[in-house]
C-alpha cells in the first residue's frame, strides 16, 4: 500500500495521477474510490433487441464502436456539432455533441465506449444528445464487472484511466495486512480489507458493492474513534483534584437562594457532575442543551462544588464581549456570595469572580493576574488566552469551555496538559445541541450529558422569513411591531452580520453596504439580478444611524460590536440589560449568553448570510422571559431560492436537535469533520456522520476496549496506521506520548 505508483504502474500512467488527482501511492490509488456504479446489466446490448423496443426518451447505457466522427459549423445559428456514429452490435446510434469539438479528438474511428445518454428519434434513426460516455481500452469489454465503477476524474484525466490503473494495481497487490484484529470483523460481520478494496472497486454484484463500503467506512469510523479514545486515555493519565462536596457552602448556600427550581435534567446532569468532581479521575464532559435549557446555572454549580473544595475554577469564552456578559451574569445570579472582599459580601462566606482580557488597562490586569494566582478568585473568567499565555492559578480544579464549536481537539488537550502533578476537570458547552451519533463522531474523547427539558416559564419564539426584496411591506411592518413592542415596555435587537467602517470582525466582507438598501420601503426591486446578489452585507455601523433617523426614529437605539473599547461595550450592555436602551443594533457578539428577560423582538437582517445554527442561537436571546416573543429572518433572497427555502425551513423548525440535522444538510459534513477533528479531509472519504450513526457507536466501544487494553497501540501497530491514515501524523502524536 505504501509502493510508489511510479514503481507499480510506471511513470505514464502514474505522473498524471499525481500531476491531477494527487495519487502517489498504492494506497492514495486504492482509497480513491469509485463515486457510482454502472450496472453490467443495464448496459444496453442493442444486437439483442429489436428496434421498436426502443422508446423516446428512454435512458440507456450503450457499448458501442465508433465508426465515424465528424464535425461542423451549423447553419442556423452560431455555433458547432460534432456527430458520432456508433455501432452496437448490427444497431447504429448518433451521439450529438454541441460546441464540443475537441469530442472529434476523443472518439476517433474504431474507439469503443459505454455511452450513457435519453435517446430521441432523428432522421428515421436513433440519436443520444450530449451523452455522457467512457472511452474503453481495446478488448477489455468482456472483462467489465458487474458494476462498472465511475471515478471523481479531470478534464484531463478521465474515469477510464483511472479505472485502468487501479485494475493495473488490483492485478499485482499482495493482500494488505489486515489492521483490524479478526475478532473485530468477526463480531461485526466485516470483510478482509484485501477483499473490500478488490470489490469496492471492481464488483460484480450491489452485494458485494455494499459489503466493501461498509467495511472501508467502518475503518474510517474506528480510526476516529481510536484517536478520540486515545486522547481520552492521554487526558486520564494524571490524576484531577478531587473536589467533594459539602452541605455547608458556597454550592449548598446557591440552591438555597434559587428563586426557581431547576429542572428535573438539570438536577440529574448536576448530580453526575457532582459524583465526578468528588473524585480524581478527570471529568471529560460535553454538555450539551437547547438553547435557553440553562446549561450555565449547571455549570456554576459545578463551579462552586471545586471552590468548596478549596480550588479555582476557571470559565473560558470565545470572545471578550462574552466573557464580560458571562462575569456579569456569574456575579448578579451569586448576589453578595460572589463578592469576596467586598463590603456586602455574604458574612457567611463568598468567593470572588475575577474577568481577565487582553483589553483589561495595564493596573486592572495587574489585579486579575494576581487574583488568579494567589487563589483570592475562586472562579476566573476569560477567553483562551488565558490558558494559552500561561497565566498562574493557585490550584485549578476545573476548567469551563462555553460555545466549543469555537473550540477544537487541539485545544482540549492542552486544557488536559497543563503543568503539574494533576489534570483540571474539563467541562465543555457547546452552543447548538447535536444528535448523539454526530456528537460521537466530533466529541468522542468526551463523555456526553444532555438537558432535555427547558425550565418553566420560557416562551416560544414565533420565527418567520421575510422575502423584503418582494415583499417590502413585510419589512415596513417589522419596524411598526417594533414601536409596538417599545411602546408595550419591551425591547429589541436588530442584528446585521457586519461591522462597517474600515475593517471587520474575522470572515467580515470589507466593503461598505449600499445606502437605503432593505431599510427604504419604496427602494426599485425591478430588475434586480445577480448585481443585487452580489452587495456586501449590512453593516452595523450603517444600519444603526438609518434606523435612528428613518424607521425607529424617537427610539433610544444603541449599537455594538467587537470592535468596540472594552470600556464601551460593557457600557452598552449594562444599559441594554437595566433598560435604557430600547433597540440594540448588534453583530454576532450578542450570538450566545447574552440574557436580557424583557427583549422580546429580534430582526435578523441579511438572515442569509448566517449559518443554520448561527440563526438558532440568535433568536435564543429573546424568549426568555414572560412575555410572547419573536424573531424575524429578513432576508432578499429570491422567492423559491434554496436560500429563501434554508429559512423558511428553519422558523418551521423550533428544536435545536433538528436545526444540528438541517445544519449539516445545508453545509458540506466535510468541514465538519475537517475542521474539528482533522484539518483535513484525506482520511475521511466515505464516513457520513448522518448516514452511519449507528456505525460511529459500535466503532466507539470497540475503540474503548482496544484503548483501555493498550492505550498506546503498542501491541497493535496496523491500528496505529489506520489512526495515522485518518486523523494525519500530526493529529496521532499524542500516542507517542501514551
Amino acid at each position: 500500500m505504501e509502493t510508489s505508483l511510479l514503481t507499480a504502474v510506471g511513470g505514464k500512467t502514474a505522473k498524471p495521477l499525481a500531476r491531477h488527482l494527487e495519487l502517489h501511492t498504492v494506497g492514495d490509488l486504492l482509497r480513491h474510490y469509485p463515486r457510482k456504479y454502472i450496472a453490467h446489466e443495464t448496459v444496453t446490448h442493442a444486437s439483442e433487441r429489436e428496434d421498436q423496443r426502443f422508446r423516446p426518451g428512454e435512458h440507456v447505457t450503450l457499448l458501442g464502436t465508433v465508426e465515424h466522427v465528424t464535425g461542423r459549423r451549423m447553419r442556423q445559428r452560431r455555433g458547432h456539432i460534432t456527430e458520432a456514429t456508433i455501432s452496437v452490435g448490427a444497431q447504429r446510434f448518433t451521439c450529438t455533441f454541441f460546441n464540443q469539438p475537441y469530442r472529434e479528438r476523443d472518439l476517433q474511428p474504431g474507439t469503443r465506449a459505454l455511452f450513457s445518454g435519453d435517446l430521441s428519434r432523428y432522421r428515421g434513426g436513433w440519436q443520444l444528445a450530449a451523452p455522457e460516455f467512457i472511452v474503453l481500452g481495446a478488448g477489455v469489454s468482456a472483462d467489465l464487472p458487474g458494476l462498472i465503477p465511475i471515478y471523481p476524474a479531470t478534464k484531463k484525466l478521465r474515469s477510464w484511466a483511472v479505472m485502468m490503473a487501479v485494475r493495473q494495481v488490483l492485478d499485482v497487490l499482495d493482500d494488505p495486512e489486515d489492521p483490524l484484529p479478526e475478532v473485530v470483523r468477526a463480531t461485526h460481520g466485516l470483510a478482509s480489507l484485501g477483499d473490500a478494496l478488490r470489490r469496492v472497486h471492481l464488483p460484480d454484484t450491489w452485494a458485494e458493492q455494499k459489503a466493501a463500503r461498509r467495511r472501508l467506512v467502518w475503518d474510517e469510523a474506528f480510526g476516529l474513534q481510536l484517536a478520540m479514545a486515545g486522547r481520552r486515555a492521554s487526558a486520564t493519565t494524571r490524576p484531577a483534584p478531587a473536589c467533594p462536596r459539602r452541605d455547608d457552602g458556597l454550592a449548598a448556600a446557591f440552591d438555597a437562594r434559587l428563586p426557581f427550581a431547576l429542572t428535573t435534567s438539570q438536577r440529574e446532569v448536576g448530580e453526575s457532575l457532582a459524583t465526578v468532581l468528588a473524585g480524581d479521575e478527570p471529568l471529560n464532559r460535553l454538555l450539551q442543551g437547547d438553547v435557553g435549557s440553562g446549561k450555565t446555572i449547571v455549570a456554576l454549580r459545578a463551579m462552586l462544588q471545586v471552590v468548596d473544595a478549596g480550588r479555582q475554577a476557571v470559565l473560558l469564552a470565545p470572545t471578550e464581549v462574552l466573557a464580560s456578559q458571562h462575569a456579569r451574569s456569574l456575579r448578579a445570579m451569586l448576589g453578595s456570595l460572589g463578592r469576596a472582599g467586598e463590603l456586602d459580601a455574604d458574612p457567611a462566606g463568598a468567593t470572588r469572580i475575577t474577568l481577565l482580557t487582553g483589553s483589561l488597562g495595564a493596573k486592572a490586569r495587574r489585579d486579575a493576574l494576581l487574583d488568579a494566582q494567589s487563589g483570592a478568585a475562586g472562579i476566573v473568567v476569560g477567553t483562551h488566552a488565558v490558558i494559552q499565555q500561561g497565566v498562574g492559578f493557585a490550584d485549578l480544579g476545573l476548567v469551563v469551555v462555553d460555545e466549543q464549536h469555537r473550540f477544537g481537539v487541539h485545544q482540549r488537550d492542552e486544557l488536559r496538559s497543563r503543568p503539574g502533578d494533576t489534570t483540571p476537570h474539563v467541562l465543555v458547552m457547546t452552543a447548538t445541541p447535536i444528535p448523539r451519533t454526530v456528537a460521537l463522531t466530533l466529541y468522542g474523547d468526551l463523555d456526553t450529558s444532555e438537558l432535555t427539558e427547558l425550565p418553566a416559564g420560557r416562551q416560544p419564539i414565533a420565527t418567520v422569513a421575510v422575502p423584503a426584496g418582494v415583499r417590502p411591506r413585510w419589512l415596513d411592518r417589522a419596524w411598526e411591531r417594533v414601536h409596538e413592542e417599545v411602546a408595550a415596555g419591551h425591547q429589541v435587537y436588530v442584528v446585521c452580520p457586519r461591522i462597517g467602517e474600515e475593517g471587520g470582525e474575522p470572515g467580515e466582507e470589507e466593503a461598505p453596504a449600499p445606502a437605503g438598501d432593505l431599510l427604504d420601503p419604496e427602494r426599485d426591486t425591478e430588475g434586480e439580478g445577480p448585481e443585487a446578489e452580489a452587495r456586501p452585507p449590512l453593516a452595523v455601523t450603517e444600519v444603526g444611524p438609518m434606523l435612528a433617523e428613518g424607521p425607529l426614529a424617537g427610539l433610544r437605539l444603541e449599537i455594538l460590536h467587537g470592535r468596540m473599547p472594552a470600556d464601551e461595550k460593557d457600557a452598552v450592555m449594562r444599559a441594554f440589560g437595566e433598560g435604557r436602551v430600547d433597540v440594540l443594533v448588534a453583530t454576532t457578539v450578542i450570538e450566545v449568553g447574552v440574557d436580557v428577560p424583557n427583549a422580546t423582538m429580534m430582526i435578523i437582517m441579511d438572515a442569509d448570510r448566517f449559518g443554520v445554527s448561527q440563526l438558532h442561537q440568535l433568536r435564543g436571546r429573546v424568549g426568555r422571559g414572560s412575555a410572547p416573543s419573536s424573531c424575524l429572518f429578513v432576508t432578499e433572497a429570491a422567492q423559491g431560492s434554496p436560500a429563501l427555502t434554508r429559512l423558511e425551513r428553519l422558523a418551521a423548525t423550533p428544536d435545536g436537535f433538528e436545526v444540528s440535522r438541517l445544519d449539516l444538510e445545508v453545509r458540506d459534513e466535510g468541514d465538519v469533520l475537517g475542521a474539528e477533528q482533522s484539518g483535513r479531509r484525506s482520511g475521511l472519504h466515505m464516513l457520513s456522520v448522518l448516514r452511519h450513526g449507528d456505525l460511529v457507536a459500535e466503532a466507539r466501544e470497540e475503540a474503548r476496549a482496544v484503548v483501555a487494553a493498550d492505550p498506546s497501540l503498542a501491541r497493535h501497530p496496523g491500528l496505529a496506521g489506520l489512526v495515522r491514515s485518518v486523523v494525519g501524523e500530526a493529529e496521532a502524536a499524542f500516542l507517542d506520548r501514551l
